[in-house]
């Protein structure tokens, strides 16, 4: 097995390639822009150069430890990575580093692991949902099958465990812990809430598991790897989940609400693939307590939404219902729950801009 010192990958078909070789860190960074709410980063001096550097290390990084000798599994390991995407999990990382030292390269390979672990779950997402696109690009699943996008998202995952297992016992037992809920959220979503179970708890514990764990583990391990106060682990696995959780029920409503240039996601792509969101949830609520305006609309959602025309009809009715609104406030409350969870941190950038963060999931159709 490799040490964390030498990522050559020269067994189990690892091979870094011409390409992984001549990418330059100082050119990553260059192109790189931060996300929603991490302004105050960047105009941070300090901070700011700091991680855009670490995270364009990270950039590179996971170009390496994807490459593939095996052509077939390199192709389909990079397709993903090479379609971009906001790298919020590294970047909570590499941000909640800086209340230790963010110096330590442990910090840096910590980042690459939850964001590889991303990865492998949306191959396996995408072939769960029958997925058309990704990031704009057409799935892994689409290309090659759903066989071959299962595999590589397993091949992602064991990359992901080779770079953790370096970093010892504790960094291996976070993820194992994560990975099990990952796996565990995603059955749950499959199989449903149980007769007893209320279906908005259900998918509230769905998402927890789903979204929220990863992200809470991306801020622990920026924290362990830095040296950080240990005390401020557990506020930041209690931020990250319930931040977790605020970005996905904002996702829920997003679907609904038709601000298709803010968020990437083509408005009613939920409603079509009949995935169960929040909005959804409150709507079949007051339809069995008898809210004839939500039975009308729950008509026209669980008809035939085959056509643009009947999936548009659907969107409007529901950005118009009152349910809209209410999921609008949840979403908000858990991204204050987030916030509020963040209180004995010290003042300072950090502390900041994962409150901005927070605001800005839940701010991103205003």
């Amino acid at each position: 097995m490799t040490n964390a010192a030498d990522h050559s990958w020269t067994h189990a078909g690892h091979g870094s390639t011409d390409a992984e070789a001549s990418l330059n860190t100082s050119a990553i960074a260059t192109g790189l822009q931060l996300p929603a709410g991490f302004a105050a980063i960047a105009e941070d001096a300090d901070l700011g150069p700091a991680i855009t550097t670490n995270l364009a290390k990270v950039e590179k990084k996971l170009r390496e430890a994807i490459a593939n000798s095996d052509p077939l599994a390199d192709a389909t390991s990079r397709h993903l990575v090479e379609a971009g995407g906001k790298r919020i999990r590294p970047l909570l990382t590499l941000l909640c580093a800086h209340l230790g030292d963010a110096s330590l390269p442990a910090v840096v390979q910590a980042a690459v692991v939850v964001e590889l672990t991303h990865l492998a779950t949306l191959y396996h997402d995408d072939v769960m949902d029958s997925a058309p696109f990704r990031r704009g690009a057409p799935t892994a699943h689409e290309v090659w099958g759903n066989s071959v996008a299962v595999l590589t998202g397993d091949l992602i995952f064991a990359r992901a465990s080779i770079l953790v297992s370096e970093l010892g016992s504790r960094a291996l037992g976070i993820q194992a812990r994560t990975f099990e809920r990952l796996c565990l959220g995603q059955l749950h979503e499959t199989v449903g809430p149980r007769p007893d179970e209320d279906p908005v708890e259900h998918y509230l514990s769905v998402i927890a598991d789903k979204t929220g764990s990863l992200v809470a583990a991306s801020g622990q391990l920026g924290a362990i790897f830095a040296g950080a106060d240990e005390a401020y682990e557990s506020l930041l696995v209690e931020y990250g989940e319930k931040v977790g959780v605020a970005f996905q029920l904002a996702d829920d409503v997003i679907d609904v609400t038709g601000v298709k240039v803010k968020s990437g996601k083509s408005p009613g792509t939920d409603l079509r693939e009949g995935v169960p969101t929040l909005p959804v949830l409150f709507l079949r609520r007051d339809a069995a307590a008898g809210d004839e305006s939500a039975v009308e609309l729950l008509k026209l959602i669980d008809g035939d939404l085959t056509s643009d025309e009947a999936l548009a009809a659907a969107v409007a009715g529901l950005r118009g219902h009152a349910v809209t609104a209410e999921s609008w406030v949840v979403a908000r409350r858990w991204a204050d729950e987030a916030i509020a969870a963040l209180a004995p941190l010290p003042e300072g950038v950090v502390k900041s801009s994962l409150s901005n963060f927070a605001l800005a999931v839940v701010d991103r159709a205003s």
